[in-house]
């Protein structure tokens, strides 16, 4: 199948963050996205919890590196007391809205369904904090929404996380330098290698597998019977998150001329799409299937982009 740009609603939330964040000099969400290096790779954390993003890889290891390859620099605060962090997004909030994360997702109860903490991360702006109220502009589709300070506290607190630090904030966004987003592409190539030759271990729970062992580990445990929990991960997010990353990175690698690089990473994105349909319906030998054909891919999307240079 031939490529095709996908635009449209997805789970990028520190990355429309960003974009918020840098106004109207933000690059396209794609290329943004692609330099934190996110598409590069699969892990299945302590051998149970997929992802399709890198191995030992979480948001915080490509958030500076993808600044300085746009060009930007920001100031990066965390810790401290409650009142300590509380006092300091007030302060910022004098010069502007401030970039929050990661918070506990399940502590936004501004979004249907959510009633306390499921250990997953999420990014927002935050725009004021009055009346014991944050009002945020918040990237799963809810701008200008209200939550009362105890619930935000306790998001922002992190604790159910097993990544970042809590009341981390990051303020001061500033660009240094104007970069082409085809050079912001270019530049963001050696860590995409780095990624997918699985060379990240700074976040590695015991039992962690990466790419094609992970694609083939993930697929036995479906065949073995795919729990509630694990099901709900995928088809809620991870499969919707996964195949975005892998359909723009396609679209970037195809802006700078690699090709054959391209057309592996939309053959990722086409066969991490198709599992949301048999997953959804229980068609679970279908979807072990299509992750053992996912499995070789990580290898020939390495050799793509070291021949590329």
């Amino acid at each position: 199948m031939k490529h095709f740009n996908y635009i449209g609603a997805g789970p990028y939330c520190y990355s429309n963050s960003f974009s918020m964040m840098f106004g109207r000099d933000a690059p396209d969400i794609a290329v943004i996205e692609f330099a934190t290096g996110s598409p590069f790779g699969m892990q299945l954390v302590g051998g149970t919890l997929p992802f399709f993003d890198p191995y030992g890889w979480t948001p915080e290891a490509g958030f500076d590196g993808a600044l300085e390859a746009m060009g930007w620099l920001s100031t990066s605060e965390s810790g401290g007391t409650p009142q300590e962090a509380l006092d300091r997004l007030k302060a910022a909030l004098a010069t502007g809205p401030v970039w929050v994360g990661p918070v506990e997702m399940g502590w936004l109860r501004h979004q249907p369904g959510k009633d306390g903490p499921m250990a997953a991360d999420h990014y927002i702006v935050v725009l004021a904090v009055e009346n014991g109220r944050v009002t945020m502009h918040d990237p799963e589709g809810h701008p200008f929404a209200s939550l009362p300070l105890d619930d935000f506290m306790a998001a922002w607190q992190a604790e159910t996380l097993d990544h970042g630090q809590p009341y981390t904030m990051r303020t001061g966004f500033r660009g240094v330098r104007e970069v082409a987003e085809e050079d912001i592409i270019r530049a963001s190539l050696p860590e995409a290698v780095r990624l997918l030759s699985m060379q990240c271990t700074q976040h590695l729970p015991d039992g962690t597998l990466g790419n094609a062992e992970a694609a083939e580990a993930l697929a036995a445990m479906i065949e073995g019977g795919c729990g509630d929990n694990l099901r709900g991960h995928l088809i809620h997010f991870a499969i919707r998150v996964g195949a975005r990353r892998l359909a723009d990175a396609a679209t970037c690698l195809a802006r700078i001329g690699h090709a054959d690089a391209a057309q592996i990473a939309s053959k990722q994105a086409q066969l991490v799409g198709s599992l949301q349909y048999p997953l959804t319906l229980g068609l679970d030998d279908e979807a072990a299937t299509t992750l053992r054909q996912l499995g070789p891919t990580y290898d020939a999307l390495l050799a793509a982009l070291r021949n590329a240079g």
